[in-house]
């Protein structure tokens, strides 16, 4: 920042200190930080439409089958250029990686996240990419919330409070569903329930509602009014559908975790562009609806129209056999995620969300069209079943029942199927949680103990940083020293009464405490005739530095009954940690999570 930038900053610091108190101030940089998350999510929005404009005014019209299978190509190729030659940084999934951010790095995104997603989302998916952008805006939003905080020089916990806050500015931008958003960045993002985080939530969510309203009018992605009234009878087959969306779900998640790891084995980007984007090409080519975000199959399919959502594909079917459509509807939830992750591991950037939302919407109405047509005089409403099996999806693959219920719920203009929402969220959630433990979200972190969750405790221990409570300042023995020399030159320089072993690698051997020579110190005779090695024992336990989380930690702590354990960093002694310290920081992070 300038000179005279820092300046005016500076005197605006110190007039808010004066004249504004934090409540106040918090307030006010949540409209700020909702308004930049509906701007950003807007420009995402736009870019991407008017990507897939032009190329529908000027270019499908006559080549529109060989481009579903180049264009999506072309889409990487310029993301991976991108990404080499001017960035030259991770793009990482956009809510995975906030949520990183909130567990490990106090809530500090860096500025460059604000203009990545910007433009690499876009290429993706106006190009063709079968990804969404909720991911992108989330993440463009998190870090205009981070940096705004960092500007304004506001706590850690502040800082998070807006990083949720421009979440549910980004999902209320991008669905005008305000509530939806609030319910959202709660239940992902693990905010507290409490009126202080309620009201900033509050504030930028309507702010970006508003943002957006200013630039899009009263144009939105799901253009759907309720018309079906929920029928009592059709209970049965809200529960049934619950059970499939949770299959199904499980399905999404386990695909999208193996092909992950697939393209995780190409070291070489270059190679994962090129087998990731003849796939993703040849997916699109036979199946030309995986084109992009999908939201046109989503509108066509609660309009009732499935040959507008199908489209036109390179076979002669007949679409007016209703098992066929139903077949390829099949085929579109079936191969969605597929095509989604490919895209992921080919280099493209994007997010989960709208996939998942497309895949319900093909399930739901190919399960009511199945009832329908059984021949078993059934009759459902497909418009509705449509949405409830968004709901399933939603609930099993994000992990999100609430957010799931809410955001269909006011997407309709009503809550008239509140009941089957729910029915169908709490067992799809529950069938899912059941197999797969956490979200594509969250599993990663989960897995390393990063992830934040509703658990203030665990919180508290996950966000403490091991390198503040390592303690260094031991005087270091080898195994070959006598008694004499130890008392000499260690125990008589040092305040501590731990003396770590190590070899000439620094491999950890073992410790010495100062009880163990207490009763030889004054025996002379013993002073060369002794050494290390003889002195030494294993210690209660190890601490591994680049595996044990703060919880093993406590854990290894209550264990053994020890007050000092040493800890191990690629195999070589590194230092110890004492509970004592240890308990002391806690403490100091809990004042800090709950004041």
């Amino acid at each position: 920042m300038p000179t005279t930038g820092k300046s005016l900053l500076r005197k605006f610091l110190i007039w808010k200190y004066k004249h504004i108190s934090e409540r106040q101030f918090v307030y006010i940089l949540s409209i700020l930080v909702g308004f930049l998350a509906g701007i950003g999510t807007v420009t995402l929005k736009n870019l991407t439409h008017y990507i897939g404009y032009f190329f529908d005014l000027y270019i499908f019209k006559n080549y529109q089958s060989t481009l579903y299978f180049i264009l999506p190509i072309i889409g990487l190729l310029l993301v991976y250029i991108i990404k080499q030659t001017w960035l030259k940084k991770h793009i990482g999934h956009g809510i995975s990686s906030t949520l990183y951010a909130i567990s490990k790095l106090n809530g500090i995104i860096p500025r460059y996240n604000i203009y990545a997603g910007l433009i690499t989302a876009p290429l993706t998916a106006g190009f063709g990419g079968s990804v969404g952008l909720q991911g992108p805006a989330v993440s463009v939003g998190s870090a205009l919330g981070s940096n705004a905080a960092r500007l304004f020089h506001m706590n850690t916990k502040t800082r998070m409070l807006l990083i949720g806050c421009a979440a549910a500015g980004a999902m209320a931008s991008m669905f005008k569903a305000p509530i939806a958003a609030i319910v959202f960045a709660i239940e992902i993002f693990s905010l507290d329930i409490a009126f202080t985080s309620l009201v900033p939530l509050l504030l930028a969510s309507v702010s970006a509602v508003v943002t957006s309203y200013l630039f899009l009018g009263t144009d939105v992605l799901l253009r759907f009014q309720l018309t079906d009234k929920f029928e009592v009878n059709d209970i049965a087959f809200y529960a049934i559908l619950g059970l499939v969306t949770a299959f199904a779900s499980v399905y999404f998640s386990k695909v999208f975790f193996a092909i992950s790891n697939f393209f995780k084995q190409f070291k070489s980007r270059a190679k994962r562009l090129l087998i990731g984007g003849l796939a993703i090409g040849t997916m699109l080519y036979i199946i030309p609806p995986l084109y992009g975000e999908g939201y046109g199959i989503m509108n066509n399919l609660l309009k009732g129209d499935h040959l507008s959502a199908i489209g036109t594909t390179p076979f002669d079917l007949d679409l007016s056999n209703i098992w066929i459509v139903i077949a390829l509807l099949l085929g579109i939830a079936i191969f969605k995620a597929i095509a989604m992750t490919t895209t992921f591991g080919a280099g493209g950037v994007g997010g989960v969300f709208i996939p998942t939302l497309v895949m319900g919407s093909a399930i739901g109405n190919a399960f009511a069209k199945i009832i329908n047509n059984i021949g078993l005089d059934f009759h459902v409403s497909e418009s509705n079943f449509t949405l409830i099996g968004m709901t399933g999806l939603m609930a099993g693959v994000l992990h999100a029942p609430l957010t799931a219920i809410f955001l269909i719920a006011e997407i309709t203009g009503g809550y008239e199927l509140f009941v089957p929402l729910m029915i169908v969220s709490a067992i799809s959630f529950a069938m899912t949680k059941y197999y797969v433990s956490h979200s594509i979200y969250t599993l990663k972190l989960a897995e390393r103990g990063e992830l934040m969750t509703h658990d203030k405790d665990q919180n508290v221990l996950m966000v403490l940083d091991i390198n503040k409570v390592i303690e260094t300042n031991f005087v270091i023995l080898k195994p070959d020293m006598t008694l004499g020399y130890i008392l000499k030159n260690a125990v008589a320089k040092s305040s501590r009464n731990h003396f770590p072993v190590v070899n000439d690698k620094h491999e950890f051997l073992g410790v010495i405490r100062l009880d163990d020579m207490r009763h030889m110190m004054f025996d002379a005779e013993l002073y060369d005739k002794v050494n290390a090695s003889s002195l030494m024992h294993a210690g209660h336990g190890i601490i591994n530095y680049d595996e044990d989380s703060m919880n093993n930690i406590m854990d290894k702590f209550k264990t053994s009954g020890a007050w000092n354990l040493p800890v191990v960093k690629d195999g070589k002694y590194y230092g110890y940690i004492s509970k004592s310290k240890l308990l002391t920081a806690y403490r100091q992070q809990l004042i800090n999570f709950t004041q």
